[in-house]
This record gives C-alpha cells, sequence and structure tokens, in this order.
C-alpha cells in the first residue's frame, strides 16, 4: 500500500472511531416519530441480518438529509442496523474512502453525485482502480441552486438567459478581459451538470464561452466574496446562505431547470451489498422510512434543528429551515418566494416517489457525459452507458424494501421508466430513444 493510502486508511479509521465513540458517549438519539405511525420506532434484538453495522459518508448538504435523520430518529436501528455515519471532508475523500472500504478505514458506500458510482464501478476516477458499486435509492429531488456574485447583479441572470441576460458573458470578458467564472464542489457530475445545462439552454457554450471550476464548497463564499469567481453550482444550504450572507443571488434553482428533477443517490460497494442482501433491504426500509417521515411539512422544522447540530452540518437553523421549505429570493431582485413544490423533494411529487431509483434517470446523468465527452473510451455510445446503467443500479432491492414495508401499490413503481421528462427551454428527455435526445441538442462537445 502506498504511503498516501496508508494515510487515508489511518486517517478514515480514525473519523469513524471518533463518531462511533460519539454516538456511543452522547445523548441517546431521539427515537420517537415516523411515517405514518405515530409510535416510536423500536429496534429488536434480531432481525436476522448478515451484519448488523456499515459504514456511510455523507457530505453536508440537504441530499445527505435522509441519512442523517434515519440515524437520528432511529429509523436505521428499528431494522436491525447500526449506520455509521460520517461526514467527508471533501468528495475526493469520499471516493477514496469507499475505495479503501470499510475493511481498510474507509467506508462502505453513502451519498454521491451522479455519476460518481458509475464511474467509482468502471474505474474511470480511481486511478484505473475498478470498485463495483450499486446505485440502491434516490435521496432527495431538487434542492439545488446556481447563486450568482452580487458582482454581476448588472447582468440580471436568471433561469432563461436568452430572456434576461442576451449577450452578457461576452461584454463580461470584453469588460474585465477574462471569461466569467462559475464553479462546483466536483467535476464531471451533478453540479458540473446542472450549471453546463443552464448555460447551454440559454445559448451559453460553458467550454468556450465561460471557464468552469472545481472549487471546495468551504472556499466558495470567500471566493464570491473576492472576485475569483462569479457563480456557483451546489446543494442548499450553500446557495441559500450565500444570499443570507449578503454575498450573492439566485439566478435559478434546478426546479425550475427541471421539476422533480433526480439529484444524488444512496450506492454502496456491490462486495457489501452482495455479501450482505437481508442488511442492504433493512437499510433501505429505514431510509424509505426516514424519507417518509421528513416530507410532511410538520416535520421540516425538526429536521432543521436536527441538521444544524455541530455533529451532522454546523449550520444555524434559519437557513437550513428556509431551504427545507422551499423560501427562496430569486433573481437579482431577490423576490421572496414560497413554495414547498419547488424546494427540495424526500418522498412525494408530481412524478410519483422521489426515493426508488429509475434507471431512466441515473442513465440521464451518463447521456449528458456523453454530451459533455466527459469519459471518453469508457461512456462513448448510448449501448455503452445502457450496459453501466443496467449493471450498478438496482431497483429490484428497493422493492423488496416497498413491499416488506407494506407500502401501497400506489407507491411502488411498475417498470423502470418514469417516462418522458421535459425541461424549461422545452427539450423532451424520452428515456426510450436516448440518441434522439442528444441529437437534439445544440451545444454540446
Amino acid at each position: 500500500m502506498s504511503k498516501r493510502r496508508q494515510f487515508l486508511a489511518l486517517m478514515s479509521a480514525t473519523l469513524v472511531g471518533s463518531v462511533m465513540l460519539g454516538g456511543c458517549l452522547g445523548n441517546p438519539p431521539d427515537r420517537g416519530g415516523g411515517g405514518g405511525d405515530t409510535s416510536a420506532p423500536v429496534a429488536t434484538a434480531d432481525k436476522g441480518l448478515e451484519t448488523k453495522t456499515i459504514s456511510l459518508g455523507f457530505i453536508p448538504i440537504l441530499e445527505a438529509a435522509p441519512l442523517v435523520v434515519a440515524v437520528e430518529k432511529g429509523y436505521f436501528a428499528k431494522h436491525g442496523l447500526e449506520v455509521n455515519l460520517t461526514k467527508q471532508a471533501s468528495w475526493p475523500s469520499a471516493r477514496d474512502n469507499v475505495v479503501l472500504g470499510s475493511a481498510g478505514g474507509g467506508i462502505d458506500g453513502g451519498q454521491w453525485q451522479m455519476p460518481m458510482p458509475q464511474m467509482i464501478s468502471e474505474g474511470a476516477i480511481t486511478d484505473g482502480k475498478k470498485v463495483p458499486m450499486y446505485v440502491l435509492a434516490m435521496l432527495m429531488s431538487q434542492g439545488n441552486g446556481i447563486a450568482a456574485s452580487n458582482a454581476v447583479k448588472d447582468g440580471n441572470l436568471s433561469v432563461d438567459l436568452k430572456t434576461s441576460s442576451p449577450g452578457f458573458f461576452d461584454a463580461f470578458a470584453k469588460k474585465n478581459g477574462s471569461k466569467f467564472k462559475a464553479s462546483y464542489t466536483f467535476p464531471k457530475s451533478n453540479q458540473e451538470i446542472w450549471i453546463r445545462y443552464w448555460l447551454a439552454a440559454g445559448g451559453v457554450d460553458p467550454d468556450k464561452d465561460v471557464e468552469l471550476l472545481t472549487v471546495p464548497a468551504t472556499e466558495t463564499l470567500q471566493g464570491m466574496k473576492n472576485g475569483t469567481m462569479q457563480a456557483f453550482s451546489t446543494g442548499d444550504p450553500w446557495p441559500s446562505r450565500i444570499v443570507k450572507d449578503g454575498v450573492g443571488y439566485l439566478p435559478a434553482i434546478t426546479a425550475q431547470i427541471w421539476k422533480s428533477h433526480p439529484e444524488e443517490y444512496l450506492a454502496v460497494r456491490a462486495d457489501w451489498v452482495d455479501k450482505h442482501p437481508k442488511a442492504t433491504v433493512a437499510l433501505l426500509k429505514g431510509l424509505i422510512e426516514a424519507q417518509m417521515w421528513m416530507d410532511k411539512a410538520e416535520n421540516r422544522s425538526e429536521v432543521a434543528k436536527i441538521l444544524s447540530s455541530r455533529k451532522w452540518y454546523n449550520i444555524p437553523v434559519p437557513v437550513l429551515e428556509e431551504a427545507l421549505k422551499g423560501q427562496y429570493k430569486l433573481g437579482a431582485d431577490m423576490k421572496p418566494e414560497t413554495n414547498p413544490a419547488m424546494g427540495p423533494l424526500y418522498w412525494a411529487s408530481d412524478r410519483g416517489v422521489i426515493s426508488y431509483p429509475y434507471k431512466s434517470l441515473t442513465l440521464w446523468f451518463l447521456l449528458e457525459s456523453m454530451r459533455w465527452k466527459f469519459y471518453p473510451g469508457v461512456v462513448d455510445t448510448v449501448d455503452k452507458a445502457k450496459a453501466i446503467n443496467d449493471k450498478v443500479t438496482r431497483e429490484d432491492l428497493w422493492l423488496e424494501a416497498a413491499k416488506e414495508l407494506g407500502l401501497p401499490a400506489a407507491d411502488i413503481p411498475t417498470g423502470s421508466s418514469r417516462g418522458k421528462e421535459t425541461f424549461f427551454d422545452g427539450v423532451t428527455y424520452d428515456p426510450e430513444n436516448p440518441q434522439a435526445y442528444l441529437d437534439s441538442l445544440k451545444i454540446k462537445k
């Protein structure tokens, strides 16, 4: 093992150990409430699982909230599973730790931007080392935004750049002697894909007309203040915090780009799932119940309080509460808007159950990877994309968990496709004809 790998293993083992001790020595988790049942989740001594523990990683944005809630409210414990949930320093750290696995002091899986699990499986972002993974559930829909610096308020950036800001990016480059800079926390995944789609839909070529940067989340506020970047694409509470702190404004939220869109997912190493199928189903049952509970409007304030603690997000409750309740100030004029249907969705939507890992949705991220030539030689044909998607996305385990929970038939999808999807610019994605979608896109690499 290289010195770097040894160091990662040591640091990851230390982090996992400290979190486990914190859970043992601190206050016991709240076991009250959940789902449609007003009784508290109660763990039983033996659920017949192959293992009683799993180590998962998370990044403190709203996509990870169901994992945190399932730990704190006792939903995982109810199904006989102890989830050791550890905060990851960054997305690269999460990637490196899942390569190590819990046996090497890392993690078994956790929250992921897409298509990270697929590309970890293919070795495309792990220096050629293939670590097969399974995508098991979608954690959240919406709840992401594109924030812009106050320095470009004169650009009046909005979701529809063609209407609000024609010629702005060319004018910015001429005036400043450099291109408009837009950032995200990990390349070639959700956050970059959203900002690329937004720009391209507005007639702006993200590879020619702007400069795209990877910037750690912790550096974004300062970067927006000092002018090293003009825009930032990420999950809440960061966009809301940028607005709350008076650093910038929100040109667009991802719910405007694509209503009820796929966002981040729960994915776990394939070797762990294959060895522990019953424990995997238990994991999914706890997640589903947490998503059902936290999707209720009356529970959002409690969710904000849970997440705000230093152990989890260390973010002020008001910032989290506004983001969770879909309370935004949109556009350069900071127009207040409260619309929970445009905020983060964890269970129900007008397109059905959010949690289900539709293959039609996980495939879309691979198609966008083809569009921008993110992974040449790995994902460069529709057939390759479909093959990877079929191998990594596991719908069967989610279905088993839903049936064991006794969910109503209306909440259990009967197919792998959610059907045709329509974006704000009128573009249609038909999962039955992915090539037609790619062909319809005017700006691509």
